[in-house]
């Protein structure tokens, strides 16, 4: 990762100061505290592959707050997740409290106010993401905001365990891989969350985000097939086509409007990718569910404002 800032270069008394523009600029409108004084210190590195940032931070105890007035000043929708690596952190959102000390993790809005609070020093390897990108994923996860997900649960120690990693690897691999990378742990978080709300079944809006989760799970896992339909999805999920749809609509989406948006992703990213080079574009275009060549340079081209070809011979994309 590259170093965006470390507060030894800065005279003492002016650290805190500094530390205060460089989060605001790395993260979102943030304000930030500390005792510390000329004590202060904090160092910030950081990645970004795409829409979404691999951020380090280690520094000394401080307290970090997202305020109404900073979110009201802000065009900012993203989703950050929190590896613990050292210390212990405490976060405060929509009245829940969640402690998170090493080889646990959290998730935060920055729709919403929060507060992070560090008593000692500290080490986080955190993932900025757009909400969009984990909520076409799993739906509404509002009510898991400031909770501990912790490390003697199977799946949320397979999420923190492999995330950490791909931390440490997303630089050593080309853009294409990283990317994919970086689409397993979305994925991987997008599981976690839903086992959580499945555990919450007797509250109806959980049970329907569970069912959601699931439906786009199948749609997700099944996007290759040119026989996803609505009425086979719903079988799979155990639920009915209306309920299905109804559950879509919910997201201001349809069931089919998903599916094609995410096999046009999907023929994006490969096309890019330089390890399908050698594909022709129906070949990728047929490998995720479109039958019709025309139609699909039509749409790709309505989405992404470029034909797929052009996209394919893009420098730098």
């Amino acid at each position: 990762m590259a170093v965006v800032l470390d507060t030894s270069s800065c005279l003492p008394d002016r650290r805190l100061a500094v530390w205060q523009d460089i989060v605001c600029d790395t993260f979102v409108g943030l304000d930030c505290k500390s005792d510390m004084r000329g004590a202060f210190w904090g160092s910030v590195s950081q990645s970004r592959i795409g829409q979404i940032a691999l951020t380090q931070v280690d520094s000394t105890a401080q307290r970090v707050f997202r305020t109404p007035s900073r979110i009201a000043r802000a065009s900012e929708d993203f989703v950050l997740m929190a590896l613990g690596n050292n210390g212990v952190n405490g976060v405060f959102q929509d009245g829940r409290e969640a402690v998170v000390s090493a080889g646990q993790f959290v998730i935060y809005d920055t729709t919403r106010p929060y507060e992070l609070r560090f008593d000692d020093s500290f080490s986080q390897t955190i993932f900025q993401m757009p909400r969009k990108l984990l909520q076409q994923r799993v739906g509404s996860f509002d009510s898991l905001t400031a909770t501990t997900f912790a490390g003697d649960r199977p799946l949320e120690r397979l999420i923190y365990d492999f995330a950490r990693n791909v931390s440490k690897t997303i630089e050593l691999v080309d853009p294409a891989a990283a990317t994919r990378l970086l689409d397993q742990v979305l994925d991987l978080l997008a599981m976690t969350l839903a086992d959580r709300l499945h555990a919450r079944l007797p509250d109806q809006s959980a049970h329907r985000s569970a069912l959601l989760y699931r439906l786009k799970n199948h749609i997700l896992t099944h996007l290759s097939d040119p026989e996803l339909s609505l009425p086979r999805a719903a079988a799979a999920v155990g639920i009915s086509p209306r309920y299905a749809s109804d559950l879509m609509a919910a997201e201001q989406s349809s069931f089919r409007s998903y599916v094609q948006a995410q096999r046009l992703e999907r023929c994006k990213r490969d096309l890019a990718d330089p390890a399908h080079q050698a594909r022709h574009i129906g070949e990728i275009a047929f490998a995720w569910g479109f039958n019709d060549l025309a139609h699909f340079s039509r749409i790709f081209k309505q989405r992404f404002g470029i034909s797929p070809r052009e996209w394919r011979e893009q420098p730098g994309k």
